[in-house]
């Protein structure tokens, strides 16, 4: 009696493409795209650390890819070329304050646009959205008039202090945080507010327990925002500041001398001064991105 060998089995078969795909050029375009958007992205980042690990002598000379000697000596001697210290605090306090003055306000603001019918309501909006178009320049000597004739009317000092530097930072960010607020607190459905009111709330608590909690990413999304135009910003900074009230951003000129600039460092400092604003962006960034998107699609 013969047996029969059994056959061998069949390699499972790929699954049919979709008609809707995109087509296989289209995937591998794709991807040499987004490898060359990184690589263009990165080379940046990678001349600024290997330029801050390397003495001067080498930095001053003809640029290698490959460093032939690393050291961390620059991040040491960032602290004591110029007050780095000092200037940190200066912006943390001034951005700090800035956020939180303009998210508190933002906040106020955009929820009674969104909530309530008062005449002059779609003027509001409208210029609180056109104070977008001019470029901040334009602002620059009408503010520094501003602070130096309130100064000698009242001696109260805004010209050269932390408050003149905050207040100048809110005219930048409130009106965006306003409008990008407007946007997220109208996706907010009002029934949640008439349940609050319902259940004895007035419109404070409905605020603060009901609206707020929903609209967390809108929040932290104008927060970043307000955050990173105070922490970056160098032209008010540069004119409505003195020695003691310099931020990160000004002070990293010192770093720059009339017979040399120590670019080790600038690079070193440049890294330091980069590190909150890019923790705080990974941390929050599913926040950011829906705060930025609420509102686009009801």
């Amino acid at each position: 009696m013969s047996s029969t060998a059994p056959a061998p089995p069949r390699p499972p078969m790929a699954p049919p493409r979709s008609p809707m795909a995109a087509p296989r050029s289209f995937l591998w375009a794709r991807r040499i795209f987004l490898t060359l958007l990184t690589g263009f992205v990165l080379l940046p980042v990678y001349v600024m650390v290997s330029s801050s690990l390397k003495p001067l002598q080498d930095v001053s000379g003809t640029f290698r890819w490959l460093p032939s000697g690393l050291t961390i000596r620059p991040y040491i001697d960032i602290w004591s070329t110029v007050p780095l210290a000092d200037y940190f605090v200066n912006s943390v306090i001034v951005a700090g304050a800035a956020t939180v003055c303009s998210v508190v306000i933002a906040v106020f603001a955009a929820y009674a646009v969104s909530r309530y019918r008062f005449r002059g309501k779609r003027v509001f909006t409208v210029t609180v959205l056109s104070t977008q178009m001019f470029p901040g320049i334009l602002f620059l000597l009408p503010l520094f008039l501003i602070y130096v004739n309130i100064g000698n009317a009242t001696g109260i000092a805004l010209f050269g202090s932390r408050g003149g530097l905050i207040l100048t930072y809110l005219t930048f960010s409130l009106p965006f945080s306003i409008w990008m607020l407007i946007g997220y607190f109208d996706s907010v459905p009002r029934d949640l507010d008439e349940a609050a009111l319902v259940d004895g709330c007035g419109p404070l608590g409905a605020l603060f327990r009901v609206v707020v909690p929903a609209a967390i990413p809108g929040i932290v999304a104008v927060a970043v925002y307000a955050f990173m135009t105070a922490w970056g910003e160098v032209l008010f900074a540069s004119v409505m500041t003195n020695d003691t009230t310099r931020t990160l951003a000004v002070g990293l000129q010192g770093y720059a001398t009339q017979t040399e600039v120590y670019w080790n460092q600038v690079m070193a400092a440049s890294l330091v001064v980069s590190v909150p604003v890019v923790a705080g962006f990974l941390l929050l960034q599913r926040y950011l991105v829906a705060g930025l998107t609420a509102g686009a699609v009801k």
